[in-house]
Order: C-alpha cells, then sequence, then structure tokens
C-alpha cells in the first residue's frame, strides 16, 4: 500500500448540498471538509439523514454539489457535464451498492458480469477474459467463474460486486453500505476482502456504512453528523506489549477550515447547553462552559 502523505487524491472544502423541492429546501450536506489519501481506506459513518449517502452520490459522479470544492485526482466534480460524469463512472471510479442483486446482471455469469464494464469500456476480449479471472480469483470465487447470481450465496454476489466495480482498474472504490445485507460473519469476510484488495491493487476504497464496528477494518472512520464530518477515529498502531501488534484506536473532534466543531450531543446535554456558551483559552487549551458559568 502507497499513501501519499502530502497530496490529498480527494479534497472537499466547505461542500454545500442543497435539494430544492417545489418551496422546500433540504440541506443535505452544510460544509464538509474532508481530505482522503491515496490508497486510503476509509469508512464514513453517521445516523440516516447525516449526508453521508449524499456525499458518496457526488464522489461517485451521480449527483452535483451546490457550492464548495470537491477534487478527485486531476477532476474537480464541481465542474464536469453529464459526459466528462459518465466517463469519470465508467474509468475512473468503481460502485458497489447495498443490494446485491442491483450489481449483477440475472442472466449472466459471474465472469460475464465482470467482463460487462470492459465490453463497455472497449477493452479486448482476451484482456477481458483474463482481468475478470484474476479478480474473481482475488475476492474468492475461483470456483464460481460459470455461476449465475441465482447460484450464489449473498456473500458471494457481494464478491462479484466488488470484483465488477474493480474491472476498469478504476483508482476510487466506493461501497454503500456492503455488509447492510450480509450476517456479521459474511460482513467480516468482505471487509477483509476490501483490504486485501487495497493492498493488492492500490486503491482508495470509502465505505458508507452505519455501524462504528468497521473501524477494526479501516484506516479511518469519519463520522458525519447535520451534513459535516465532526469527528474521526483513527486506527494506531499499539506497541505497548513486545510482540503484539494490535490496532488500538483514537476519537478526534474534527475542527473544519472555518474553524467550526460539533460537540457531541451527549456533551451538550449534560452541560445543558443551549444557544450559547462560554469559550476560554486556558493556557494550551480551550474550555467550554455554558453560558450560566464559567
Amino acid at each position: 500500500m502507497t499513501i501519499n502523505s502530502k497530496t490529498p487524491y480527494i479534497s472537499c472544502l466547505d461542500l454545500f448540498k442543497i435539494y430544492k423541492a417545489q418551496d422546500l429546501e433540504v440541506v443535505a450536506l452544510r460544509g464538509l471538509d474532508l481530505e482522503v489519501m491515496s490508497g486510503e481506506i476509509i469508512a464514513i459513518v453517521g445516523a440516516s439523514g447525516s449526508g453521508k449517502s449524499t456525499f458518496l452520490n457526488i464522489l461517485a459522479g451521480y449527483d452535483k454539489p451546490s457550492a464548495g470544492e470537491i477534487r478527485v485526482g486531476e477532476r474537480n466534480l464541481l465542474h464536469i457535464d453529464t459526459k466528462e460524469a459518465e466517463d469519470y463512472r465508467l474509468r475512473n471510479v468503481g460502485f458497489v451498492w447495498q443490494q446485491t442483486a442491483r450489481n449483477l446482471v440475472p442472466y449472466l455469469t459471474a465472469l460475464e458480469n465482470v467482463e460487462l464494464p470492459m465490453i463497455l469500456a472497449g477493452f479486448k476480449a482476451k484482456y477481458r477474459i483474463e482481468r475478470s479471472t484474476e479478480l474473481l480469483g482475488a475476492v474468492g470465487l475461483s470456483h464460481r467463474l460459470n455461476h449465475k447470481p441465482n447460484q450464489l450465496s449473498g456473500g458471494e454476489q457481494q464478491r462479484v460486486a466488488i470484483a465488477i466495480a474493480l474491472a476498469n482498474e478504476p483508482e476510487l472504490l466506493l461501497a454503500d453500505e456492503p455488509t447492510g445485507e450480509l450476517d456479521s460473519e459474511t460482513s467480516n469476510e468482505i471487509l477483509d476482502i476490501l483490504k486485501n484488495l487495497r493492498d493488492i491493487y492500490d486503491t482508495t476504497i470509502i465505505i458508507v456504512t452505519h455501524d462504528e464496528a468497521v473501524s477494526a477494518s479501516v484506516d479511518r472512520v469519519v463520522v458525519v453528523r447535520d451534513g459535516r464530518a465532526s469527528a474521526e477515529i483513527v486506527s494506531l498502531p499499539d506497541f505497548r506489549r513486545p510482540g503484539d501488534m494490535s490496532n488500538r484506536t483514537s476519537e478526534f473532534i474534527l475542527v473544519d477550515s472555518s474553524g467550526r466543531l460539533q460537540l457531541p450531543r451527549e456533551y451538550v446535554d449534560n452541560l445543558r447547553i443551549k444557544g450559547r456558551a462560554r469559550l476560554v483559552m486556558e493556557g494550551d487549551h480551550v474550555v467550554v462552559y455554558p453560558e450560566s458559568e464559567g
């Protein structure tokens, strides 16, 4: 795995997305900031309506932001037109849907399903077969090449979906709740496969999920609340005991480019903060008091 520590592969700055329906406006993203390095695997977690799926659709080129900046590699997703977005989705980004059936053509075999994106991209038959066979082997399905979706388990279908998403050698793989319909054991297997594929192909992977337990399987977990990246859970090597290479995690509150941060709901409730608070610099740290204190 190679992670460039200087230049982000994905860069989002003050990103907004506003949906309009008749006289109503829904603000799905409210100034989201995020950087992702090449070859990194991260999970984006948050409650329903937090904006995480909206962000994923923007990254995939299915939707356009209302304001802000977003770059993926050399592409500025704020300004690409429809044709450029189609080319981007075909060649630069792979997408895995939560619903396993949505990822596969039911009357094609696993091998033919993986070949399909390469046919659309114009690759020759010999390369398509070699690439499809390689990818299905990488996800542990060398013995299921000629099976159709209805002959595969849910976990196997999702493995095929991952292989399809990687068919055209994209630099970015996006997965929307890829384990949402699977049991915990199969979910862990899928996460392990994603990690192995990242290491093999140096692909940047972003997973959207409700499950914060995924933190053990990724480099970072970004928590999205109310359309902003509010916290981050980082996996850190733990060398406290000889021979112990296990990971531990640390959670951080994120401060965006405008100096904004979100206090966890439980902190606000415990301190009974309503509307206003006092902010005091004490040495090398900042203390937050309810308005009536401090």
